[in-house]
Protein backbone atom coordinates (compact mmCIF):
# COMPACT_ATOMS: atom_id res chain seq x y z
CA UNK A 1 0.00 0.00 0.00
CA UNK A 2 2.73 2.44 1.01
CA UNK A 3 4.86 1.59 -1.99
CA UNK A 4 1.88 1.92 -4.37
CA UNK A 5 1.01 5.37 -3.04
CA UNK A 6 4.60 6.53 -3.40
CA UNK A 7 4.69 5.36 -7.02
CA UNK A 8 1.41 7.16 -7.77
CA UNK A 9 2.66 10.45 -6.27
CA UNK A 10 5.93 10.20 -8.17
CA UNK A 11 4.04 9.63 -11.44
CA UNK A 12 1.82 12.65 -10.78
CA UNK A 13 4.75 14.93 -10.01
CA UNK A 14 6.54 13.91 -13.19
CA UNK A 15 3.51 14.59 -15.39
CA UNK A 16 2.51 17.93 -13.84
CA UNK A 17 5.98 19.57 -13.58
CA UNK A 18 6.26 23.08 -15.10
CA UNK A 19 8.78 23.32 -17.97
CA UNK A 20 11.89 25.36 -17.21
CA UNK A 21 11.82 28.74 -19.01
CA UNK A 22 14.83 29.57 -21.17
CA UNK A 23 17.15 32.22 -19.72
CA UNK A 24 16.44 35.82 -20.71
CA UNK A 25 18.96 37.33 -23.13
CA UNK A 26 21.57 39.67 -21.59
CA UNK A 27 24.13 42.19 -22.77
CA UNK A 28 26.43 39.36 -23.74
CA UNK A 29 23.93 38.28 -26.40
CA UNK A 30 24.04 41.59 -28.29
CA UNK A 31 25.68 41.41 -31.74
CA UNK A 32 29.07 43.10 -31.90
CA UNK A 33 27.85 45.41 -34.67
CA UNK A 34 25.08 46.71 -32.40
CA UNK A 35 27.50 47.24 -29.52
CA UNK A 36 29.90 49.04 -31.85
CA UNK A 37 27.18 51.43 -32.97
CA UNK A 38 26.61 52.28 -29.32
CA UNK A 39 30.30 52.79 -28.54
CA UNK A 40 30.82 55.38 -31.30
CA UNK A 41 28.76 57.83 -29.21
CA UNK A 42 30.96 57.39 -26.13
CA UNK A 43 34.31 58.92 -25.20
CA UNK A 44 37.50 56.81 -25.41
CA UNK A 45 37.77 56.44 -21.59
CA UNK A 46 34.15 55.22 -21.48
CA UNK A 47 34.78 52.74 -24.30
CA UNK A 48 37.77 51.29 -22.46
CA UNK A 49 35.74 50.90 -19.26
CA UNK A 50 32.87 49.11 -21.04
CA UNK A 51 35.31 46.74 -22.75
CA UNK A 52 35.57 44.84 -19.46
CA UNK A 53 31.83 44.04 -19.33
CA UNK A 54 31.81 40.95 -21.53
CA UNK A 55 33.14 39.42 -24.73
CA UNK A 56 30.80 41.35 -27.05
CA UNK A 57 31.86 44.72 -25.63
CA UNK A 58 35.51 43.69 -25.59
CA UNK A 59 35.49 42.75 -29.28
CA UNK A 60 33.41 45.76 -30.32
CA UNK A 61 35.75 48.09 -28.44
CA UNK A 62 38.50 47.14 -30.89
CA UNK A 63 36.44 47.70 -34.04
CA UNK A 64 38.18 49.84 -36.64
CA UNK A 65 35.12 51.99 -37.38
CA UNK A 66 34.76 52.89 -33.68
CA UNK A 67 38.29 54.32 -33.39
CA UNK A 68 38.28 55.78 -36.89
CA UNK A 69 35.66 58.24 -35.63
CA UNK A 70 37.71 59.08 -32.53
CA UNK A 71 40.84 59.97 -34.49
CA UNK A 72 41.09 63.46 -36.03
CA UNK A 73 40.72 63.65 -39.80
CA UNK A 74 44.40 64.51 -40.25
CA UNK A 75 45.79 61.76 -38.03
CA UNK A 76 48.16 60.71 -40.85
CA UNK A 77 49.77 64.16 -40.68
CA UNK A 78 50.03 63.86 -36.90
CA UNK A 79 51.75 60.49 -37.20
CA UNK A 80 54.21 61.95 -39.67
CA UNK A 81 54.96 64.99 -37.45
CA UNK A 82 55.25 63.03 -34.21
CA UNK A 83 56.76 59.72 -35.30
CA UNK A 84 58.33 60.62 -38.62
CA UNK A 85 56.25 58.41 -40.92
CA UNK A 86 52.70 58.21 -42.24
CA UNK A 87 51.67 54.61 -41.72
CA UNK A 88 51.35 52.26 -38.79
CA UNK A 89 50.83 48.55 -39.26
CA UNK A 90 48.70 48.43 -36.13
CA UNK A 91 44.96 48.96 -35.70
CA UNK A 92 43.20 52.30 -35.25
CA UNK A 93 42.81 51.72 -31.54
CA UNK A 94 46.58 51.36 -31.16
CA UNK A 95 47.16 54.48 -33.28
CA UNK A 96 44.81 56.41 -31.00
CA UNK A 97 46.60 55.08 -27.91
CA UNK A 98 49.98 56.18 -29.25
CA UNK A 99 48.81 59.64 -30.27
CA UNK A 100 47.06 60.23 -26.94
CA UNK A 101 50.26 59.43 -25.02
CA UNK A 102 52.62 62.44 -24.64
CA UNK A 103 55.49 62.13 -27.12
CA UNK A 104 58.61 64.27 -27.42
CA UNK A 105 59.42 66.06 -30.68
CA UNK A 106 61.94 68.61 -31.93
CA UNK A 107 64.85 67.30 -29.91
CA UNK A 108 62.82 66.87 -26.74
CA UNK A 109 61.91 70.57 -26.48
CA UNK A 110 58.20 69.86 -27.10
CA UNK A 111 55.64 67.27 -26.05
CA UNK A 112 52.44 66.57 -28.01
CA UNK A 113 49.40 64.38 -27.42
CA UNK A 114 45.70 64.10 -28.25
CA UNK A 115 43.21 65.30 -25.66
CA UNK A 116 41.10 62.23 -24.81
CA UNK A 117 37.96 64.27 -24.32
CA UNK A 118 37.98 66.16 -27.61
CA UNK A 119 40.44 64.36 -29.90
CA UNK A 120 42.22 67.69 -30.47
CA UNK A 121 45.96 68.24 -30.12
CA UNK A 122 47.79 69.51 -27.05
CA UNK A 123 51.32 70.93 -27.32
CA UNK A 124 53.72 71.74 -24.50
CA UNK A 125 56.84 73.75 -25.35
CA UNK A 126 59.74 73.72 -22.91
CA UNK A 127 61.50 76.90 -21.80
CA UNK A 128 64.60 75.38 -23.45
CA UNK A 129 62.77 75.65 -26.76
CA UNK A 130 62.01 79.37 -26.27
CA UNK A 131 64.10 82.42 -27.17
CA UNK A 132 64.73 84.21 -23.86
CA UNK A 133 66.58 87.53 -23.84
CA UNK A 134 69.79 87.29 -21.77
CA UNK A 135 69.37 83.57 -21.04
CA UNK A 136 73.13 82.92 -21.47
CA UNK A 137 74.14 85.60 -18.97
CA UNK A 138 74.32 84.00 -15.53
CA UNK A 139 74.02 87.40 -13.87
CA UNK A 140 70.36 87.39 -14.88
CA UNK A 141 69.20 83.85 -15.65
CA UNK A 142 69.93 80.31 -14.50
CA UNK A 143 68.56 76.85 -15.18
CA UNK A 144 67.24 75.01 -12.15
CA UNK A 145 66.19 71.38 -11.86
CA UNK A 146 62.72 70.62 -10.52
CA UNK A 147 60.24 67.76 -10.49
CA UNK A 148 57.43 70.33 -10.88
CA UNK A 149 58.09 70.56 -14.62
CA UNK A 150 57.44 67.87 -17.23
CA UNK A 151 60.83 68.81 -18.69
CA UNK A 152 62.59 68.55 -15.30
CA UNK A 153 64.09 72.04 -15.52
CA UNK A 154 62.92 75.66 -15.71
CA UNK A 155 64.49 79.02 -16.52
CA UNK A 156 64.83 81.17 -13.40
CA UNK A 157 65.16 84.96 -13.60
CA UNK A 158 66.99 86.70 -10.77
CA UNK A 159 66.84 90.25 -12.12
CA UNK A 160 66.69 92.02 -15.48
CA UNK A 161 65.62 95.31 -17.05
CA UNK A 162 64.45 94.06 -20.47
CA UNK A 163 62.26 90.95 -20.20
CA UNK A 164 61.30 89.16 -23.40
CA UNK A 165 60.40 85.55 -24.19
CA UNK A 166 59.55 84.50 -27.77
CA UNK A 167 58.69 81.24 -29.48
CA UNK A 168 56.92 79.62 -32.38
CA UNK A 169 55.65 76.27 -33.56
CA UNK A 170 54.40 74.86 -36.85
CA UNK A 171 52.05 71.93 -36.30
CA UNK A 172 49.16 70.11 -38.08
CA UNK A 173 46.50 70.98 -35.50
CA UNK A 174 43.12 69.23 -35.95
CA UNK A 175 40.28 71.66 -36.65
CA UNK A 176 38.99 73.52 -33.62
CA UNK A 177 39.64 76.43 -31.26
CA UNK A 178 42.81 76.45 -29.17
CA UNK A 179 44.10 78.56 -26.27
CA UNK A 180 47.76 79.40 -25.66
CA UNK A 181 49.10 79.82 -22.11
CA UNK A 182 52.42 80.62 -20.44
CA UNK A 183 53.12 78.49 -17.35
CA UNK A 184 54.89 80.71 -14.81
CA UNK A 185 55.79 80.76 -11.12
CA UNK A 186 56.64 83.76 -8.94
CA UNK A 187 59.38 82.72 -6.53
CA UNK A 188 61.58 79.66 -6.47
CA UNK A 189 60.23 76.52 -4.83
CA UNK A 190 62.64 74.38 -2.80
CA UNK A 191 62.36 71.34 -0.54
CA UNK A 192 63.21 71.71 3.12
CA UNK A 193 62.79 68.78 5.47
CA UNK A 194 60.49 67.14 2.94
CA UNK A 195 58.21 70.18 2.62
CA UNK A 196 57.75 72.53 -0.34
CA UNK A 197 58.83 76.09 0.48
CA UNK A 198 58.78 79.13 -1.81
CA UNK A 199 61.86 81.38 -1.81
CA UNK A 200 60.68 84.88 -2.76
CA UNK A 201 63.98 86.75 -2.24
CA UNK A 202 64.23 87.94 -5.86
CA UNK A 203 60.51 88.58 -6.56
CA UNK A 204 59.98 92.23 -7.49
CA UNK A 205 58.76 94.55 -10.24
CA UNK A 206 55.83 92.53 -11.58
CA UNK A 207 53.20 94.63 -9.80
CA UNK A 208 54.44 97.93 -11.26
CA UNK A 209 53.61 97.41 -14.93
CA UNK A 210 51.67 94.57 -16.63
CA UNK A 211 53.22 91.88 -18.77
CA UNK A 212 52.08 91.74 -22.39
CA UNK A 213 51.23 88.35 -23.96
CA UNK A 214 50.82 88.11 -27.74
CA UNK A 215 50.20 85.50 -30.41
CA UNK A 216 49.83 85.52 -34.18
CA UNK A 217 49.15 82.77 -36.70
CA UNK A 218 50.19 82.12 -40.28
CA UNK A 219 46.64 82.83 -41.49
CA UNK A 220 46.51 86.31 -39.94
CA UNK A 221 44.93 85.77 -36.53
CA UNK A 222 46.23 87.89 -33.64
CA UNK A 223 45.60 88.21 -29.92
CA UNK A 224 47.02 90.47 -27.20
CA UNK A 225 46.43 90.37 -23.44
CA UNK A 226 48.04 92.16 -20.50
CA UNK A 227 48.09 91.46 -16.79
CA UNK A 228 50.20 91.86 -13.68
CA UNK A 229 51.84 88.70 -12.40
CA UNK A 230 50.47 87.74 -9.00
CA UNK A 231 49.85 84.68 -6.85
CA UNK A 232 53.26 84.15 -5.31
CA UNK A 233 54.37 80.57 -4.73
CA UNK A 234 52.04 78.80 -7.18
CA UNK A 235 52.27 77.69 -10.79
CA UNK A 236 49.83 79.68 -12.90
CA UNK A 237 48.67 79.57 -16.52
CA UNK A 238 48.56 83.04 -18.05
CA UNK A 239 46.42 83.17 -21.18
CA UNK A 240 47.91 84.80 -24.27
CA UNK A 241 44.86 84.28 -26.48
CA UNK A 242 42.86 81.95 -28.72
CA UNK A 243 43.20 80.91 -32.34
CA UNK A 244 41.01 78.84 -34.67
CA UNK A 245 42.12 76.08 -37.03
CA UNK A 246 39.72 75.65 -39.95
CA UNK A 247 41.88 73.55 -42.32
CA UNK A 248 43.65 70.64 -40.65
CA UNK A 249 45.43 69.70 -43.89
CA UNK A 250 47.62 72.82 -43.71
CA UNK A 251 50.05 73.04 -40.75
CA UNK A 252 49.39 76.13 -38.65
CA UNK A 253 52.36 78.27 -37.61
CA UNK A 254 51.87 80.07 -34.32
CA UNK A 255 54.20 82.77 -32.99
CA UNK A 256 53.93 83.97 -29.40
CA UNK A 257 55.69 86.24 -26.94
CA UNK A 258 55.74 87.51 -23.39
CA UNK A 259 57.30 90.92 -22.72
CA UNK A 260 57.84 93.53 -20.03
CA UNK A 261 60.29 95.96 -21.61
CA UNK A 262 59.71 99.07 -19.51
CA UNK A 263 63.27 99.82 -18.47
CA UNK A 264 62.30 102.24 -15.70
CA UNK A 265 62.48 99.39 -13.21
CA UNK A 266 63.93 95.90 -12.84
CA UNK A 267 61.95 92.70 -12.34
CA UNK A 268 62.96 89.29 -11.09
CA UNK A 269 62.16 86.15 -9.13
CA UNK A 270 60.27 84.45 -11.96
CA UNK A 271 60.35 80.82 -13.14
CA UNK A 272 59.47 80.22 -16.80
CA UNK A 273 58.48 76.61 -17.33
CA UNK A 274 56.66 76.20 -20.63
CA UNK A 275 54.03 77.31 -23.14
CA UNK A 276 50.88 75.21 -23.34
CA UNK A 277 48.51 75.03 -26.32
CA UNK A 278 45.33 73.06 -25.70
CA UNK A 279 41.74 72.85 -27.00
CA UNK A 280 39.41 75.51 -25.67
Amino acid sequence: MGSGLSSFLLMCSSTTSVPIAPPEPGLGELPESVVGNILVYLSPPEICRLASLNRAFRRASSAEFVWELKLPENYDSLLSRVFGHNEFSCCKREIYARLSTPSSIDGGTKKVWLDKGTGKACVLISSIGLAITGIDDRRYWSWISTDESRFRSVAYLQQIWWFEVDGDIEFPFPCGTYTLYFRLHLGRSVRRYGRRVCNSDHVHGWDIKPVKFQLSTSDGQKAVTQCNLTNLGKWNLYQAGDFVVEDSNVPMKVKFSMTQIDCTHTKGGLCVDSVLIRPK
